[in-house]
């Protein structure tokens, strides 16, 4: 009998979500409906209008994030991703633009539903953590 990894233990949430394929199949997902939907007309204007390098990056960032290979850091060196992001001045709002983006795109994927929910969950925290990292930045300069 095969017992499968919990996720978030070695690569089993990396497999679950179908390899770098799978993650590549969920960021075109993710960036196609931040494209289609209006409400995220301002999280769109904060990327570039080629959206080539930004979805190359956020498939490298979930692989090693997922306990895959680390191909952002093979690539483009260590993030730390609320610093990174705190350049812009993100809110509540603009956050949870992302995660109902990304929530629309793992539904889009063959995930076991339970998958789907531990993802979303997950990436709720560096959402999180990108806006307090954000609003402290941005309080500074004012």
């Amino acid at each position: 009998m095969s017992h499968t990894p919990a996720y978030g233990t070695g690569d089993a949430s990396y497999q679950a979500a179908g390899g770098i394929d799978g993650l590549r199949r969920l960021v075109d997902d993710f960036y196609r409906l931040m494209d289609e939907r209006p409400e995220a007309a301002a999280l769109r204007a904060l990327h570039p209008a080629d959206l080539s390098a930004s979805r190359d990056k956020l498939a490298c960032f979930l692989s090693g994030w997922l306990g895959g290979p680390r191909l952002f850091a093979e690539k483009y060196g260590s993030i730390s991703i609320p610093a990174f992001h705190a350049q812009w001045p993100i809110d509540q709002a603009l956050a949870e633009s992302w995660l109902s983006c990304m929530a629309g795109a793992i539904a889009l994927q063959s995930y076991a539903p339970t998958f789907a929910d531990y993802l979303l969950t997950q990436l709720r925290v560096p959402a999180e953590r990108s806006v307090q990292a954000s609003q402290n930045r941005h309080r500074k300069e004012t």
